[in-house]
């Protein structure tokens, strides 16, 4: 990695780790222009905002000024999000539909010291596949349109083939409705609206429920896979959430994640984690995932992702790799075919 983008993952590594950190030195060279877009690119200014008073030498003020400024605005939003969850939970228990929140607010009150400071631009919540009518109609009656897909007479067959719908709403706020966690449904099958859960305190008063730990290592691990890891934001969530485990508890959720549906999703995950945070120090993982030769290519494709910095979507065929690296997520070929059936089917549609 470049020192820029070095520098932004140590700053981020300072958001989750609670203690006994030294202060970062800083070069004399470095280019704090860059810093910023990295940030901005990898959506973490907010983390790496809390983060700024760990370094040597202050950064130029106009650079560290710009970052509280971010800090804040992403605290604002976070807090209007967190109100907006609440009202949603409300809505949907008083319709008697079960719905998990994902990623976000709960997965910053369990990953980060300053859980406002982790930027997000949407809500994502898990219904039952049969309950995504009921689910849209509630969203429609809080002020949400449905935007992808485009009319509401595509949204159930949408779901019978797709992982999730958008939702806007005229104050900023996006929420993804998910009726399933995988795009290939033959990743992590079983987890689901009736997965073993837990709740938390997201904000003063505001408890939302979210997938227990097990259930969440697979998921995060899938998600970050789905497209190759191209932003530092995943992973360094997904390493905050793992950080404070001891190495047999990361060997254990690694068996689980595995016997829940990950398969390869978990060793790019964790050998990216090892990669840029050290992650597997002390685990027997490091060496036994290493070896594995898919996982390895999934893991350097995803490296580059994050190192190349820019929009897969931007520039023409930039999602060949994400595409490509999706067909080695689970061994053999049943599983390939499938998945290149599945990626014709969404492009061609």
């Amino acid at each position: 990695m470049s020192p820029e983008l070095q520098l932004v993952a140590d700053l981020c590594r300072r958001a989750f780790v609670r203690a006994g950190c030294s202060k970062l030195r800083v070069p004399a060279d470095m280019d704090w222009d860059r810093v910023q877009r990295l940030a901005h690119f990898h959506r973490v200014k907010g983390l790496v905002s809390q983060s700024l008073s760990s370094l040597t030498a202050s950064p130029p003020s106009g650079v560290k000024e710009a970052f509280a400024v971010e800090g804040r605005a992403i605290a604002v939003t976070n807090l209007r999000a967190a109100a907006e969850c609440r009202d949603i939970r409300l809505d949907f228990d008083a319709a008697g539909v079960p719905l998990l929140f994902l990623k976000g607010l709960t997965l910053g009150a369990l990953a980060y010291s300053k859980p406002l400071l982790k930027m997000g631009w949407d809500i994502d919540v898990l219904v039952a596949p049969g309950q995504v009518s009921t689910a849209g109609d509630i969203l429609q009656r809080r002020g949400y349109r449905l935007s992808i897909p485009e009319s509401l007479g595509k949204l159930e067959n949408w779901h019978r083939q797709r992982k999730e719908s958008l939702w806007a709403h005229d104050n900023g706020l996006f929420v993804e409705l998910h009726s399933r966690l995988a795009d290939n449904a033959s990743l992590i099958p079983s987890i689901d609206i009736r997965s073993p859960s837990r709740t938390v305190d997201v904000a003063d008063g505001i408890r939302l429920p979210t997938l227990e730990d097990d259930y969440l290592f697979a998921y995060l691990c899938v998600h970050g896979a789905s497209s190759a890891w191209f932003r530092l934001k995943w992973i360094t969530d997904l390493v905050g959430f793992i950080h404070d485990l001891p190495a047999s508890e990361i060997e254990r959720l690694y068996g689980r994640s595995q016997e829940l549906g990950a398969y390869r999703a978990a060793d790019q995950a964790l050998l990216l984690a090892d990669a840029i945070y050290g992650s597997l120090e002390g685990t027997s993982l490091r060496s036994r995932l290493a070896g594995d030769r898919g996982s390895q290519r999934l893991f350097r494709a995803a490296m580059r992702q994050i190192i190349d910095a820019r929009e897969p979507t931007g520039r023409r065929l930039g999602t060949w790799r994400i595409h490509w690296t999706q067909l080695l997520l689970k061994r053999g070929m049943t599983f390939k075919v499938s998945e290149a059936f599945r990626q014709v089917r969404d492009f061609i549609a």
